[in-house]
């Protein structure tokens, strides 16, 4: 099968869609498809040999973050000619409604058309106003897929479509797998405890564990809290309490194997994030790895860990709440036992084995459907298809 993905981030920055994308390429070249992704890449980065650049991509602040994005008509000429070059027998588009490549390749494509949706937003002015403008382009989308029911939910509330629940996946054998590394081991007088994220976007919850942090000094006075990922964490250390600014040992962004060995590391895993979460990809990768997870009582967090039976939830934003819970797991190590027992077999579900299966049904299902339609001859690019609107002419 000839398979074309569009990834609406900067390839070269670490993201969860960037990942998903590349690992569902991935998944599928090995197992003999023709894939070929684009997405924004800045002009120096190195690429893999499936994907192409769309152009260099900007900053703009979107969905409780910065995203890096790239628009305009270079990008709409690239678009155009990396569809008329693929001739794929299915399209994937990823985020298709955020104002980049992928909403872009929806404009001008004629191929049977898949999207996925990661987000979660519970009030979107944006997509709202969108909506009219993009209707005629999305009802060219022949199968919604979305990573959890919350972005489901975003589906339904803001494009008022019904979408296929299937969640990002995970290569699980790579993080059962993991050593564990003497740098992140702990002991019982001193535990480790784990944090993976952007350190300096509020939304991932970092400040939430430095403020926990103090009554878990009180109980295991040599814990440490390993803080792993890109940004900077100077200023929520300058303000936090001056132990637990000591306790902390920020590792910067890590290297997959590296990820993986912390994960099997730590005697917990934290992830005490405060919202904007559709699915929990690393809460997914901590299981597989054995990390006893302690997170957030988010929506999505909740169904990631079968509504806390593979893990131990707390109320959002709550420090009391994560320092509660990190120090009742430490205190039980046969609870943390059983917590990673079930968190390995829980991960099992999210693996790439079991996740790219339902999406080729997905794809299979959609190219069927479209072997049925009338041939669709409109002219490609952005401005003919704009005009034409949908599959069957008309913007409806």
């Amino acid at each position: 099968m000839r398979i074309g993905m569009v990834c609406p981030y900067a390839w070269d920055v670490p993201g969860g869609v960037q990942f998903h994308v590349r690992d569902l390429a991935e998944h599928f070249l090995a197992q003999g498809h023709e894939v070929q992704v684009l997405a924004p890449a800045d002009d120096d980065a190195v690429l893999p040999p499936y994907l192409t650049s769309c152009g260099r991509p900007v900053p703009v602040r979107y969905n409780g973050s910065v995203a890096r994005l790239t628009f305009g008509p270079v990008t709409s000429a690239r678009v155009t000619r990396w569809l008329e070059a693929g001739d794929f027998d299915v399209l994937h588009l990823h985020e298709p409604v955020t104002p980049s490549a992928s909403v872009m390749a929806l404009w001008a494509s004629t191929e049977p058309v898949v999207a996925t949706f990661h987000t979660s937003t519970p009030r979107s002015r944006a997509m709202h106003s969108a909506h009219p403008l993009l209707r005629p382009s999305l009802e060219k989308i022949r199968g919604r897929i979305a990573v959890s029911e919350d972005a489901r939910a975003t589906v339904r509330r803001h494009l008022r479509g019904e979408a296929f629940v299937i969640p990002n996946g995970v290569h699980v054998d790579r993080f059962a797998s993991a050593s564990v590394d003497e740098r992140f081991a702990g002991t019982p007088e001193r535990p480790t405890l784990a944090f993976l994220g952007r350190v300096d976007e509020p939304r991932k919850g970092l400040a939430v564990a430095l403020r926990a942090l103090p009554e878990v000094l009180d109980r295991y006075p040599g814990a440490r809290l390993l803080v792993a990922g890109p940004g900077d964490a100077a200023d929520l250390l300058r303000v936090a309490d001056s132990r637990a600014a000591a306790a902390v040992e920020v590792l910067g962004a890590v290297s997959e194997p590296d990820k993986a060995a912390l994960l099997r590391s730590a005697d917990a895993y934290v992830a005490p994030h405060l919202g904007g979460e559709s699915f929990g990809i690393v809460l997914v990768e901590a299981m597989a790895a054995g990390a006893p997870v302690v997170a957030s009582d988010l929506s999505a967090f909740t169904a990631v860990l079968d509504g806390g039976r593979t893990g131990v939830l707390f109320e959002t934003g709550s420090h009391a709440g994560l320092a509660a819970a990190v120090t009742g797991l430490l205190d039980d190590p046969g609870r943390r036992e059983a917590l990673t027992a079930a968190g390995r077999d829980r991960a099992r579900v999210f693996d790439w084995s079991v996740v790219a299966g339902r999406v080729m049904a997905v794809y299979e299902t959609v190219i069927e459907g479209a072997g049925a339609e009338p041939d669709d001859t409109a002219p490609r690019g952005l401005w003919g298809r704009l005009v034409r609107g949908g599959p069957g002419g008309g913007s409806s």
